[in-house]
């Protein structure tokens, strides 16, 4: 993975941040190869990796999946984007890929850490392409912003994106979210969702000893309801690495030795 030999080396917007606690974003950054991270951030992941070898390789097929998804709903015909919780930029962005397919697309990418916003606005400038501050606990906050950007239209169908980031709030709090952004998205949109999940056997340890921010365990089940008011598309919930738009069925999802990251679309569906 690519690291930096000086932390001074780092771009304004990351050096900036407090460079002796470790950052969710920071962390997922180092995992997925990228450098914008600090020791402090390495040593975490690798921390982590001691208890969950395979993380690494979880983490980059749940990017995978995120590409899968988002360059099949933009051949649906799905025209914008909301990214949230969307952390630092890495290779193959929402807005590549959807763009990649129609340089009409418009993301939204929203995160609540500002330090991480200004990076994403630093490197992500482009037609079609905003970055803001917001926080997921208020959607309806996030797609007010979204809207004041004009790349966000509320009235148009759209693809809500929630990689890896429900499993950092308790249950009731990540279903209220998830209730709340599909209640106020049209008709025809789209919800893609990834998150961690496991049991005390497969990953009490490592949920308890993660030091970037506070992760819970959610049960397949606690996930799927997360879908409520969705039509879930292609193979339904699976893991991360076995979402197919084109496969009709369910893999056989086990669990690792940190547990699985669960993932899946699902579709809004028309008014009757």
């Amino acid at each position: 993975m690519a690291t930096r030999e000086d932390e001074d080396s780092a771009g304004p917007a990351v050096a900036a941040q407090d460079a002796t606690r470790p950052s969710i974003a920071r962390v997922y950054d180092y995992l997925l190869g990228g450098t914008d991270n600090f020791d402090v951030d390495r040593g975490e992941a690798e921390r982590m990796i001691q208890r969950s070898p395979s993380m690494p390789a979880m983490v980059r097929e749940n990017r995978l999946f995120l590409s899968r998804a988002v360059g099949w709903l933009a051949r649906q015909g799905i025209r914008q984007f909301l990214d949230i919780g969307s952390g630092l930029p890495t290779a193959r962005n929402t807005h590549q890929v959807a763009q990649d397919h129609d340089p009409a697309c418009r993301v939204v990418y929203a995160d609540n850490d500002p330090a991480v916003v200004a990076r994403a606005q630093a490197l992500l400038a482009g037609t079609g392409v905003a970055a803001l501050e917001a926080d997921l606990r208020d959607p309806a906050a996030v797609l007010a912003a979204a809207e004041r950007t004009g790349l966000f239209r509320a009235g148009e169908p759209v693809a809500v994106v929630l990689a890896l980031i429900l499993h950092f709030f308790d249950f009731g709090t990540a279903h209220e979210v998830a209730t709340a952004l599909t209640e106020s998205i049209v008709p025809g949109s789209y919800v893609v969702m990834s998150v961690s999940s496991g049991d005390e056997e497969t990953s009490g340890t490592l949920i308890r000893e993660y030091k970037a921010g506070t992760l819970y365990l959610h049960s397949p089940k606690q996930i799927a309801g997360f879908f409520g008011g969705l039509e879930l598309v292609g193979p339904g919930l699976v893991d991360a690495r076995e979402w197919d738009p084109a496969s009709g069925s369910t893999g056989s999802p086990s669990n690792r030795d940190g547990g699985r990251i669960l993932a899946g679309v699902g579709r809004k569906p028309l008014a009757g």
